[in-house]
């Protein structure tokens, strides 16, 4: 079989209208596969148009508490009802379930699919449905023909409760398309900007930043992307401070043309993070990377190498490092050039093909 006749089913159980990593690894390897000939679709709840031609929606998604963070997934029956229906139209030769035992069409497909499939496991940390749910989980997850991580820390996730054997492939990032966008133009004699893009929640960090941000002795400014259940009580606590930007959701396109302005990215969650690649994006962008020193973001980033890194939570140690790398041109340069060459490691190209193979392979049997 050719890559041109092979016909794949992504299936997202996360909103793809909604930003979120596991969505963006969807649509970037789905860009990635069909611009190799692969006839991939993808299939997941959209809240409003979908957002590429080759997306089949599922119905909106419902606000679900996960991880310590609210998802938006589609666990209810008119979801599961239109995801048999597209398994049934669509008769693809593989499919591919990412996070295949969340609730809503992953587990839907992964319960009733007759296809081969591969399946992508995300999250790391805890995970309440893995041990309320365990058997019936041991018994779906025989259904996956190959499985794969993201991380070792999702791995210790999922082979702690439901063990077996997993191919660990870090995720990717669409280098090329974040050096294509055009940085947003600064004001003549505007300062530094610093850029925080993430769910405004506390397990994300911006309280922490917010506090570090009132600390720093250097002049900067600060912009915070995205929204969440704390953005009321942040924006008001930082009322009248005109150096902080709250620029709501954004595209990814602005969201790559503002890491290609900004000075320093910083990521200072507190935990619950598999694998950073929202740091891989900013050095791909030429960001300086400002980050909490998480076993899931120290997957890709290393300290004084290619990124700053601080305890988790601890605001005082986070003002430091943001410090260091606005006042340190030489330092900033030297992590910038390292953090280019790691985002070439992880770029999309090089995780599609791989996918592509285990597409192939399965089809195949």
């Amino acid at each position: 079989m050719t890559s041109r006749s092979l016909r794949v089913g992504i299936v997202c159980p996360y909103s793809l209208t909604v930003p979120g990593g596991v969505q963006m690894q969807v649509l970037g390897l789905a860009r990635e596969v069909r611009s190799r000939g692969v006839e991939a679709r993808v299939l997941g709840p959209c809240d409003g148009p979908p957002p590429a031609s080759f997306v089949t929606p599922l119905g909106n998604s419902l606000p679900t508490s996960a991880n310590g963070s609210v998802a938006p997934l589609a666990p209810d029956p008119p979801a599961m009802f239109r995801t048999l229906q597209v398994l049934a139209a669509e008769r693809f030769d593989v499919l591919h379930l990412h996070e295949p035992m969340a609730p809503g069409p992953t587990l839907t497909a992964a319960v009733t699919h007759r296809y081969p499939t591969v399946g992508t496991f995300h999250a790391a940390g805890r995970s309440t449905s893995y041990r309320l749910i365990k058997p019936w989980l041991l018994s779906w997850i025989k259904r996956i023909d190959h499985k794969v991580v993201v991380s070792k820390d999702a791995l210790a996730l999922v082979q702690s409760h439901l063990g077996g054997e997993y191919e660990v492939l870090f995720n990717g990032v669409e280098v090329d398309r974040i050096r294509r966008a055009s940085p947003i133009e600064l004001d003549a004699g505007d300062p530094p900007a610093i850029f925080f893009c993430g769910r405004h929640e506390e397990r994300k960090g911006l309280s922490v930043l917010l506090d570090a941000f009132e600390r720093l002795p250097v002049e900067a400014q600060l912009w915070i992307a995205s929204s969440g259940p704390d953005t009321a009580a942040l924006k008001k606590r930082t009322a009248g401070d005109d150096r902080i930007h709250w620029l709501g959701r954004i595209s990814d396109e602005e969201k790559f043309a503002r890491l290609r302005a900004a000075s320093v990215f910083c990521a200072p969650s507190l935990g619950g993070e598999s694998f950073g690649v929202v740091l891989i994006e900013a050095m791909a962008a030429g960001t300086t990377v400002v980050a909490s020193s998480l076993d899931g973001y120290q997957n890709v980033a290393t300290h004084e190498e290619d990124s700053l890194l601080s305890p988790p939570g601890d605001a005082d140690a986070l003002a430091v490092q943001l410090e260091r790398a606005l006042g340190d041109p030489a330092l900033a340069a030297r992590l910038r050039g390292a953090g280019d060459g790691r985002a070439e490691r992880f770029a999309m190209s090089a995780l599609a093909d791989r996918y592509i193979e285990i597409y192939h392979d399965l089809a195949s049997r």
